[in-house]
C-alpha cells in the first residue's frame, strides 16, 4: 500500500531458549493519521512488536519498513521521526520535568530557537507548565505519563509508539491522554497504542488482536464487536449473592463469559445457544434476562476461547471463616499530614466481614496513603485505624499478622527466582515443613507458575508478576486481604481470573479492601468510597454512585462516568 507509513511483512521474532516464537508471520499496514490499538493477553507479543518497530530488536525473519526505511539499518534517520514511550516509566525520577525534557532534546538534537518553542508547546500541551521544576519522581501517575508523552514527542515524530500508556492512571488522566493523542493524529501522525483497557481499543481506528505471537484479528474494532451481536445480556435484579449467581452462570455450558456490573450480572452467550434458565441459575423470582449492547471486550474474550470460568481452586482450598458480620476494618477521623499537606483528611469508613470495599480516586487523591495506614505500614497523624479491633497505631505488628497485602508496585525480590520468592515469603508468614511445601505447591498450581519457577520476577510478563504477588499475599490464608491495584495493566482474561479467586475467597468469609483505576473492576465491590484531595466525597454501592450522576441524556451511566462526574463536580466547588 503506497500511502502506508508502516509495513509489517511476515515478521517473526524468536528469542533464544524460548519454547515458542514471540511473533509469528505477522503482517499489517499502518496508515498516517490513524490510531492502531495493540491488544491481547500478557505474553501475546505486543511489547515485542513495538520494540521491533522502534529498532530496539531485530526480527528473526520478515521485514519492517517505516517510510520505506529499515528500523535497524536506517536507525539514525528513523530516530528523528519515531517517538517511543515504553511500558515502564523510562525517565529520570531524580531530574525535574524541565531537566528530563532538556536531556531528551539533547538526544533528539532539538536545538536553537526550536528547542525553547518546543518546550513551551509541550508543557502547555500536557498541562505541565506549573510543574516544570518538580522532580519527575514526585509526580502523580497521570503526570508521569504526560511527561513520558512529552519526551516522546520531542522533534517531529511521524510515528508515535505508546506501550501501555494508561497503566496505573486514573480515568480522568486516561481521557486527557486520549484527547492529546487525538489532537496529534489530526496533524497526520500515526499512533500505535498498546493497551489492557479495551474501552480504549474501541476508540482506535484499527486493532491488532494478538495471542501467543499470532495475529487473530486485524481491522476496525466495531467489525470485531459485531461478531457477537445479540449475545450479550444482563441478569437484572438477582436475589441473594450476585457472586454466587455469576459462579453458577459461568458453569452453564451456554455461557462463555460473565462479570459483575453493580447489582447486575453481565453474561455473554456462546454462538447459537438458547438462553440459560434463570431458575436453574437460582437468580431469584424477580430476576430477568435483558439484552444489552455488546462490547469489544466481549468479542475479545470470545476470540481467546472464552473466560476462565467461575470456580476458584484457591477458594475451594480455604476453610470457611466462621463469625458474625461485625465490623472488621474501620477508620475514624483518619488523618495523615506530610508537613502542612493533608494526604488523608478526616476519613471515616467501616467494612464488615465478607465484604469487598473499594477505595477509588484520581492519582494523588490519598487512596494509597489511606490504604497504607490501614495496613499498618505508616502511622496516622491523628484519628484511628483498626483491624479486627486492633488499633494499628498501638499494635501495627500484631494487626499485620491478620492480613495479606498486595502492594501497588511489584514488591517482591527481583533477584530471587519465582520459587525462591514463594519459599521466602511462606517462611516469613510462619509456614514450615510439610504444610509450607504443600501450600507453595498449591500456589504454583493455582496461578500457573510452573514454567517460571527458575525465572526471576523482573523478566516475567506483567500478568505473571501480578499472579506471583497475589500468590504471596494469600498463601497464609488470613481473614483480611488488602489489594492495592491488583490488576493494573493485566489483560481482561487475567483480570477475570483474579476476581474469580477474590469472589471465591469473599464467599468463604474473607474481607477484602481494594483500590483500582479500572472502573469495570470497581463494579465487583459491595461498597465504594470515592476519595479526592484526601477526603471521601461520595460513598455507597456502585449502583448508588452511578445513580447520583444519571441524567436524561445519560440515564444509565457507567462507573467511569460516575467517577469522572463526581470528581469534577467536587473540583469545581
Amino acid at each position: 500500500m503506497s500511502d502506508a507509513l508502516v509495513i509489517l511483512d511476515a515478521v517473526q521474532k524468536i528469542f533464544p531458549k524460548a519454547e515458542k516464537p514471540a511473533l509469528t508471520n505477522l503482517s499489517a499496514t499502518l496508515l498516517p493519521g490513524r490510531i492502531t490499538g495493540l491488544v491481547g493477553p500478557d505474553g501475546a507479543g505486543k511489547t515485542t512488536l513495538i520494540r521491533l518497530m522502534a529498532g530496539l530488536l531485530t526480527p528473526t525473519s520478515g521485514t519492517i519498513r517505516i517510510t520505506g526505511l529499515d528500523p535497524i539499518e536506517d536507525a539514525t534517520s528513523l530516530r528523528q521521526i519515531i517517538g517511543y514511550m515504553p511500558q515502564k516509566f523510562g525517565l529520570y525520577e531524580d531530574l525535574t520535568v524541565q531537566e528530563n525534557l532538556e536531556l531528551h532534546a539533547d538526544l533528539r538534537n532539538v536545538i536553537g530557537a526550536e528547542r525553547k518553542a518546543t518546550f513551551k508547546r509541550l508543557l502547555n500541551f500536557t498541562d505541565l507548565t506549573q510543574f516544570a521544576t518538580r522532580l519527575a519522581g514526585k509526580l502523580s501517575g497521570g503526570m508521569k505519563q504526560k511527561l513520558g508523552l512529552a519526551c516522546a514527542l520531542l522533534g517531529t515524530p511521524q510515528l508515535l509508539l505508546l506501550d501501555e500508556p494508561g497503566v496505573g492512571v486514573d480515568p480522568i488522566s486516561r481521557r486527557e491522554l486520549w484527547k492529546m493523542v487525538h489532537d496529534l493524529i489530526a496533524d497526520g501522525m500515526t499512533v500505535v497504542w498498546s493497551t489492557a483497557y479495551l474501552d480504549e481499543a474501541e476508540l482506535c481506528h484499527d486493532v491488532l488482536l494478538m495471542n501467543e505471537g499470532q495475529l487473530l484479528f486485524y481491522g476496525k474494532p466495531e467489525d470485531m464487536t459485531n461478531r457477537i451481536r445479540d449475545r450479550s445480556f444482563q441478569i437484572r435484579n438477582p436475589s441473594g449473592s450476585r457472586r454466587q449467581v455469576l459462579e453458577r452462570a459461568l458453569r452453564h455450558p451456554n455461557v462463555m463469559d460473565g462479570v459483575i456490573q453493580g447489582h447486575h450480572v453481565r453474561l455473554v452467550l456462546r454462538k447459537n445457544t438458547p438462553l440459560p434458565d434463570l431458575l436453574e441459575l437460582e437468580a431469584g423470582e424477580n430476576a430477568e434476562l435483558v439484552p444489552v449492547t455488546p462490547r469489544f471486550e466481549d468479542a475479545f474474550i470470545e476470540a481467546l476461547g472464552g473466560g476462565p470460568g467461575g470456580d476458584s481452586v484457591l477458594a475451594q482450598r480455604l476453610q470457611a471463616i466462621v463469625g458474625d458480620d461485625n465490623i472488621i476494618i474501620e477508620a475514624h477521623h483518619l488523618t495523615k499530614l506530610f508537613g502542612a499537606f493533608a494526604a488523608t483528611d478526616q476519613v471515616n469508613f467501616a467494612v464488615k466481614r465478607g465484604e469487598i470495599f473499594g477505595l477509588l480516586g484520581p492519582n494523588g487523591a490519598g487512596k494509597s496513603t489511606t490504604f497504607r495506614m490501614m495496613c499498618g505500614l505508616i502511622s496516622p497523624s491523628s484519628g484511628t485505624a483498626r483491624v479486627l479491633g486492633i488499633d494499628l497505631k498501638q499494635s501495627a505488628s500484631l494487626a499485620r499478622q491478620q492480613l495479606g497485602y498486595m502492594a501497588q508496585k511489584f514488591s517482591l525480590y527481583g533477584n530471587l527466582t519465582v520459587q525462591q520468592n514463594l519459599n521466602f515469603f511462606s517462611g516469613v508468614y510462619g509456614l514450615k515443613g510439610h504444610r509450607q511445601k504443600s501450600i507453595v505447591n498449591d500456589m504454583i498450581e493455582v496461578f500457573k507458575l510452573q514454567p517460571f519457577l527458575n525465572t526471576t520476577p523482573d523478566t516475567l510478563p506483567l500478568g505473571f508478576k501480578q499472579r506471583l504477588a497475589l500468590a504471596c499475599a494469600v498463601m497464609h490464608e488470613l481473614p483480611i486481604l488488602f489489594l492495592d491495584e491488583p490488576t493494573s495493566g493485566v489483560d481482561p482474561v487475567t483480570r477475570r481470573e483474579f476476581w474469580t479467586h477474590i469472589n471465591g475467597m469473599v464467599e468463604k468469609g474473607v474481607t477484602v479492601m481494594v483500590t483500582t483505576h479500572f472502573m469495570d473492576e470497581a463494579e465487583y465491590c459491595d461498597r465504594i468510597a470515592l476519595v479526592f484531595r484526601g477526603k471521601i466525597i461520595a460513598a455507597g454501592t456502585p449502583d448508588q454512585l452511578k445513580s447520583q450522576v444519571a441524567t436524561p441524556e445519560n440515564p444509565d451511566p457507567s462507573m467511569e462516568d460516575a467517577f469522572i462526574a463526581l470528581v469534577q463536580e467536587q473540583a469545581h466547588e
